[in-house]
């Protein structure tokens, strides 16, 4: 299976889970997974959450910013990954002057 974003519609939501400005995205959604293409401009941010049913995991593609988990922060850049466990809360923030572009994936556990 094929999933091509360039022909997905785009999502500009704002203040996502209560996060700063907007986040933009092309979002696959089936029954087992969310498969995020995601963008934060300057400043955005994902607002702090819980993944209470599932884990996600989050590949920086290019930018720089920051990841706030519980007890503390860690940085981000192109390439690294960030690793939400099932139960944990987490943050995502453009810290940087370039868009932070990065994909996700989210197993939608039943």
């Amino acid at each position: 299976m094929i999933i091509n974003f360039k022909e997905m519609e785009l999502k500009v939501i704002p203040n996502f889970n209560g996060g700063e400005k907007e986040f933009r995205a092309n979002m696959y959604i089936d029954d087992n997974n969310k498969i995020v293409n995601g963008r934060l401009i300057p400043g955005a941010s994902v607002g702090w959450h819980c993944h209470d049913t599932s884990s996600e995991t989050i590949l920086i593609l290019s930018g720089s910013g920051k990841v706030i988990v519980e007890g503390g922060e860690e940085p981000v850049s192109a390439g690294t990954v960030h690793y939400c466990p099932k139960g944990a809360f987490h943050s995502l923030v453009n810290t940087g002057e370039e868009d932070l572009c990065f994909f996700a994936v989210v197993p939608q556990h039943k």
